[in-house]
């Protein structure tokens, strides 16, 4: 949605996911990830960076802070979304620590001092989930993507490594063995899914009220919703209607 109305997007994996499937690793795996990444972005209109860290190996260390700080500054992102640091996946969880510490140190002159420092901190804010422990998600701005979708699905499909296939807890029974098979697990896993983005508009629906009012909130079936982390820049209202020009 930012990019097709000429915003500049860039999506970063944090590491090369070169474990994350159940039959493949190493190499070959990490390239057909990047592969499927680029693909993705290409469809969206994105940016996207690969990181060369081994899947499940992320750890919040400086070298990491150092090239997040980097890459952040380097964007001059006046966004950046990240994963919460309570998750359930290790990586996930250290992405969101590194991206929490960046929120201060971007601004820092002489933290990396070979990439000129942020002068306007940017908004940092969290995806939305549904771990409760040690604290629950709790948005502060819910966005509809009923326009984009399918769109989304789309693109999601096109990562079979990730979702067609199952990922690292997969198994051959999901491989497709024919055209039908293919179509059937294709639907299968853009319903799952779509179901994800329904359950976000359901259980914000009031946020989703408050933002496109009563009536058009209640009507809104899909949704993405962003949570401020405290470390960053802390944007009132007005300014989120303008980093989320979509209302």
């Amino acid at each position: 949605m930012w990019a097709a109305k000429g915003h500049h997007v860039k999506l970063v994996s944090v590491t090369n996911g070169d474990i994350g499937h159940w039959r493949e690793a190493g190499g070959p795996l990490a390239l057909r990830r990047k592969a499927e990444v680029e693909q993705v972005s290409k469809m969206l209109g994105s940016s996207v960076v690969v990181l060369d860290n081994h899947d499940g190996e992320l750890m919040p260390t400086l070298e990491n802070r150092k090239a997040i700080t980097k890459l952040i500054r380097e964007w001059k992102a006046d966004l950046v979304l990240s994963p919460r640091p309570n998750d359930y996946h290790p990586d996930h969880r250290y992405t969101g620590i590194l991206v929490q510490d960046a929120a201060f140190m971007v601004t820092v002159p002489f933290f990396c001092p070979d990439v000129p420092p942020l002068k306007l901190n940017p908004v940092f804010m969290y995806y939305t989930d549904r771990f409760t422990k040690p604290n629950p998600s709790q948005p502060d701005i819910a966005i509809s993507i009923d326009a984009v979708m399918d769109k989304k699905l789309d693109a999601l499909a096109v990562m079979e490594s990730q979702f067609l296939e199952g990922g690292a807890n997969g198994h051959e029974g999901l491989m497709p063995k024919n055209p039908a098979e293919r179509t059937k697990r294709i639907k299968e896993v853009r319903d799952a899914h779509a179901a994800r983005n329904f359950s976000v508009a359901e259980r914000f629906r009031n946020v989703l009220k408050d933002w496109y009012g009563a009536e058009a909130g209640a009507k809104v079936k899909y949704a993405e919703a962003f949570e401020i982390c405290e470390y960053g820049r802390r944007p009132d209202k007005a300014e989120l209607k303008k980093l989320f020009p979509f209302f």
